[in-house]
């Protein structure tokens, strides 16, 4: 056996894009459309509002995810905040955990006319798609916000940076 000093599977040579990501971080949502069999959510970091007169959401999306297969069905989806309690759930719907039964067997979800909505997501809103493109290896969607729900507390926000979830 031989000991290593640096990490084992460091890349000898770092994108700078992705180190340039890591470090930007942002709030974790949970991402989801479609109904009964046909749900599909997505974990969604790379995202931000839009203000004006029709404000929106844009975020970058995998173009190999059921979530955007949904979104492009139905035109709607729900964007849901995620909190600290909320990692576990966070690692299922981006395929990075193991999710027994699927991930919308992890936590209870209330069915809404834009798609499968997290019970205890105190923040949330409706999105309606207005547009995409591709962005290097993502899809950049454009939402527009039909509803919005902003709970009185934030109390403890998923955060990631750094491949990390983080809180305040």
């Amino acid at each position: 056996m031989t000991i290593h000093t640096g990490h084992p599977f460091a890349d000898p040579d770092p994108d700078p894009a992705r180190r340039l990501r890591g470090r930007i971080g942002g709030a974790v949502t949970l991402w989801t459309a479609g109904e009964g069999a046909s749900r599909a959510g997505l974990t969604v970091s790379s995202s931000m509002v839009a203000l004006g007169s029709t404000p929106g959401v844009l975020a970058l999306l995998d173009p190999d995810s059921d979530l955007l297969d949904g979104l492009r069905d139905t035109g709607r989806a729900v964007i849901q905040l995620l909190t600290w309690d909320d990692r576990q759930l966070a690692e299922a719907f981006a395929g990075t955990a193991p999710a027994p039964g699927g991930p919308f067997r992890q936590a209870e979800f209330v069915a809404t006319a834009y798609g499968p909505r997290l019970a205890t997501a105190t923040t949330h809103a409706s999105v309606r798609l207005a547009g995409e493109r591709e962005v290097g290896w993502s899809v950049e969607v454009e939402v527009t916000l039909d509803e919005i729900t902003v709970g009185d507390t934030d109390p403890s926000p998923l955060l990631h940076r750094r491949g990390r979830f983080h809180t305040i």
